[in-house]
């Protein structure tokens, strides 16, 4: 075939289309305007300790067919660990193991969901009959309700609300009940906990997203084939005759295309489509799409402070932490420095903006600086450290209100909260520490966004749309992302003549799940292409 495909964007949904477009023989050349591939799903040099932190834990679910069809595709499939156990810590400390038993779905999760020792007798059976409620819950105005009016239709309990549904919906879609939508709700519970054994268990990289989306990506694309260029930013597309035909790079250079798919951010829309769709409804309805923030503190001990490689923390800032307990040793030059740095980053595609906030605090956290006061927020001397150093990373999703804080007092208010749960914590000196905040993490599942996402169709014939915020039958997730991956890449392969479907089905609904919750296969597994 002699087309030449352009993908304009280097996160998991423009390298989810070069992939599979890749496979099936087209020319293709992708183009990221960034020094990595990965996009959100990413990782920065950390200069204290000179390990490549992920910029945030990013983990898949079983439930995820079209990301585990992307990792085996690629090649990647082996740097990811399925986690058959979790830990949730109650508010008062309560460890309570989250486990599959046996028997079949919905049934699977049973002792799992009776051992959340936090919630009652009482709030764990109204939890059953408000989760078949929601599996039920299929009406056409599910996408313009909030989950909260929905809970309170139903549901009366605030604990059984902050200890159970928001832990699990601002860990999954980065708001709360208030904030997201009952279809958005029941995608998470129905696929994540009813529907399949599998369709919970947690997958978690292990090895830095940038070698995991960067080195190793790269190497598959170019080894077949597929031209990668970054650094390559753009800065908008060209139409001629009602089809875009090529992109603007930032060089001024026209970089020519017979299709192009942009996969770049819902909020960059505007600036790099042809100038005959800046005031169109699909690009204005997309453009206006809320965004919900995620921060992640960066925390180095100098010994093992948590039993657990990872836990879940109810009715704290603190909501998730991950271990790696045998962390590299640290570099650190004896100087002081300033405790605050603004990173501007270049944009997903031309210019430039500041989505993430790199805050680093480097201090003594000895029982006597815990004792008699607030943490210095200056960076202490610190001579050589060579020995294994303890790497914590804590998530707080819908971030809110860590983004107004100073970035020193969100370290301490974690240190607390860690060292009330786990003493080691208390008694370890933190040789490093720092928040990370993207701003525009993903896009919020507010009640009546659904119709705001694009298909990937766009009004151009010749130009495809892709990313998470596009209609994918999936809140922002990675998952979300590779679907519209694969969906771009659909539509331009049937405009080659060739009707191949590339989207993967999900997990095959239990027998059980269907005839006690209605449950169906269908779901939103429907075809999005316009």
């Amino acid at each position: 075939m002699g087309s030449r495909v352009v993908v304009v964007g280097g996160g998991l949904a423009g390298l989810s289309a070069a992939a599979v477009l890749t496979q099936q023989g087209l020319a293709v050349t992708l183009l990221e305007s960034r020094p990595r591939l990965g996009g959100r799903a990413g990782s920065f040099l950390d200069n204290e300790t000179g390990e490549w932190i992920d910029t945030c834990q990013h983990v898949g679910m079983g439930c995820c067919t079209n990301l585990l069809h992307f990792t085996r595709l690629v090649g990647i499939d082996d740097l990811f660990r399925e986690e058959r156990e979790l830990t949730f810590i109650g508010p008062q400390g309560e460890r309570c193991r989250f486990r599959d038993n046996i028997g079949p779905a919905p049934f699977h999760l049973t002792r799992a969901l009776m051992g959340l020792r936090y919630l009652t007798l009482g709030e764990k059976v109204r939890l059953g009959l408000d989760l078949r409620r929601l599996a039920h819950a299929r009406w056409a105005k599910a996408n313009d309700i909030s989950f909260e009016d929905w809970l309170l239709k139903h549901s009366r309990s605030r604990d059984l609300r902050d200890r159970f549904w928001d832990v699990i919906l601002v860990s999954a879609l980065s708001e709360s009940a208030s904030c997201v939508s009952v279809s958005a709700a029941r995608k998470v519970f129905v696929d994540g906990f009813l529907s399949h054994r599998k369709g919970w268990r947690v997958l978690l990289p292990t090895a830095p997203l940038d070698e995991i989306y960067g080195q190793r990506l790269t190497n598959w694309l170019t080894s077949r084939g597929t031209t990668v260029l970054m650094q390559t930013g753009v800065t908008q597309l060209e139409e001629q005759e009602g089809r875009v035909s090529g992109a603007r790079l930032r060089s001024g250079e026209l970089m020519r295309a017979d299709e192009i798919i942009l996969a770049v951010p819902w909020h960059r829309l505007a600036d790099i489509v042809p100038p005959s769709l800046v005031d169109h409804p699909t690009v204005e309805a997309a453009s206006q799409l809320k965004s919900a923030p995620i921060s992640s503190v960066h925390l180095w001990f100098d010994r093992t402070v948590i039993d657990v490689p990872h836990a879940a923390l109810i009715g704290r800032l603190s909501q998730w932490v991950f271990a790696r307990v045998e962390s590299r040793g640290m570099r650190v030059e004896s100087e002081g420095g300033r405790v605050e740095s603004q990173t501007t980053v270049p944009s997903e595609q031309g210019g430039s903006h500041r989505p993430t906030e790199f805050s680093d605090l480097g201090c003594d956290h000895s029982p006597q600086a815990t004792n008699n006061g607030p943490l210095t927020t200056d960076r202490l001397p610190l001579s050589t450290h060579h020995s294994p150093l303890t790497y914590l990373q804590v998530v707080i999703s819908a971030s809110h209100e860590v983004s107004a804080k100073p970035r020193a007092e969100v370290i301490a208010e974690v240190l607390r909260e860690l060292g009330e749960i786990w003493p080691a914590i208390r008694e370890a000196s933190l040789v490093h520490g720092r928040v990370v905040t993207e701003h525009r993490a993903v896009f919020s599942p507010l009640p009546g966004s659904e119709a705001q996402r694009p298909v990937q169709q766009s009004p151009i014939p010749n130009l495809q749309l892709a990313g998470d915020w596009t209609r994918t039958g999936w809140p922002a997730t990675m998952e979300g992302a590779v679907r519209s991956g694969y969906l771009a890449a659909e539509n331009v392969l049937r405009r080659q003549g060739q009707s191949v479907s590339l989207v993967q089905p999900g997990l095959t609904v239990s027998r059980m799940a269907s005839l006690l919750f209605g449950i169906r296969g269908d779901g939103m597994q429907s075809r999005t292409h316009g």
